[in-house]
C-alpha cells in the first residue's frame, strides 16, 4: 500500500517526492527475542510517516536500526541512494539524519540556547584550537551558527526561555527545546520518538503546529513514533504498523484505521 511519488498528500495538499530512504528485509534479534521480523517500508521526500503499534511492537527498535543505534543482524537500508548494512550515528548525523528520543536527553544544566547550539557541532569547520582561543575565524563562524541557532528559537517561540538552564523547565518546553536541537542540525530525514509523550492537550497542539510547519516551511521529511492516535490520523501522510515485531499495516491513515489486523492489535485480540 505503498503511496506512488508525486500524489497529493493527506489534508495537507502536498506533493510526496521520491524515497528518501529505503528500509528493506530488516530483522533485529536481541539473544533468541526478535525485536524486528523482516520489516519493509520506505520514507519519501517530504512526507510525515508514522509508525504506531502497541507497547513493545518495536516501534524505537526500528528507529535505533535506521540512525545507528543498533545493528541488524539482516536486511539492509539505504539512504539517499547510499545503502549500508551498518551505521554510526555520529555517520547518520553527517548525512542528514537528526533525532529525538522518548526521554529528554538535554544539557539540564545549559541554557536553551546553548542545549539548541550543540547541535551545531557538526556544522563548524574550525578545529578545537580555534574554538577555545575563541578569536578571528572561530569567533565569526560562531556568530554565524548563533545567528542560524536564534532564528530556530524564533521559529518555536521559546525567545523567553533561551538563556534559561533546561532543567528548570517544563516537559512540554523541554521536548520543544530538544526539537530545537535536532532542527539545529538542519536534517533532511528528522526521527521523533514520542514527541508528545507527557503533554497536556494545549502542548500536543502546539506540537503538531510544530512539526507541521518543520515539514512544510523547511521541507523536512519526518518520521515519527506516537501513540496519540487522533494526532496520528492528524498529521501522517502515511502509517506504518508494528505489532510484536512485525509490520502489519502501511498505508494512509484512512486505509489503517480500516484494516482489520490493525484493528485486532490495537483491542488485543489474541494471534493465533
Amino acid at each position: 500500500m505503498n503511496e506512488p511519488a508525486a500524489q497529493a498528500a493527506g489534508s495537507h495538499d502536498k506533493v510526496i517526492g521520491d524515497v528518501m530512504l529505503d528500509v528493506n528485509a530488516i530483522t533485529l534479534r536481541f539473544g533468541g527475542v526478535v525485536a524486528l521480523n523482516n520489516i519493509s517500508f520506505n520514507v519519501r521526500k517530504h512526507e510525515i510517516l508514522a509508525i504506531i503499534g502497541p507497547n513493545g511492537a518495536g516501534k524505537t527498535s526500528m528507529l535505533n536500526v535506521i540512525n545507528g543505534f543498533y545493528h541488524p543482524q539482516e536486511g539492509e537500508i539505504t539512504f539517499k541512494g547510499n545503502v549500508r548494512s551498518q551505521m554510526r550515528p555520529h555517520i547518520a548525523a553527517s548525512q542528514g539524519i537528526a533525532r529525538t528520543f522518548q526521554n529528554v536527553a538535554l544539557f539540564k544544566g545549559m541554557s536553551t540556547l546553548d542545549n539548541i547550539m550543540s547541535g551545531r557541532l557538526m556544522k563548524m569547520k574550525r578545529n578545537f584550537l580555534w574554538q577555545a582561543l575563541h578569536f578571528g575565524p572561530a569567533r565569526k563562524e560562531e556568530l554565524e551558527h548563533r545567528a542560524f541557532v536564534e532564528k530556530i528559537i524564533d521559529f518555536l517561540e521559546i525567545q523567553s526561555i533561551r538563556k534559561t538552564p533546561v532543567g528548570r523547565l517544563p516537559y512540554g518546553l523541554q521536548k520543544r527545546v530538544e526539537l530545537g536541537r535536532a532542527l539545529a542540525m538542519e536534517p533532511e530525514l528528522l526521527l521523533l520518538d514520542e514527541p508528545m509523550a507527557g503533554m497536556n492537550t494545549e502542548e500536543k497542539e502546539d506540537m503538531c503546529r510544530f512539526i507541521l510547519d518543520v515539514n512544510d516551511e523547511f521541507g523536512t521529511t519526518i518520521c515519527l513514533i506516537e501513540h496519540d492516535m487522533g494526532v496520528v490520523m492528524d498529521i501522517s501522510d502515511r502509517v506504518v504498523v508494528l505489532d510484536y515485531g512485525r509490520k502489519i499495516g502501511d498505508g494512509t491513515p484512512n486505509e489503517v484505521r480500516n484494516n482489520q489486523e490493525v484493528i485486532d492489535a490495537y483491542l488485543g485480540v489474541s494471534h493465533d
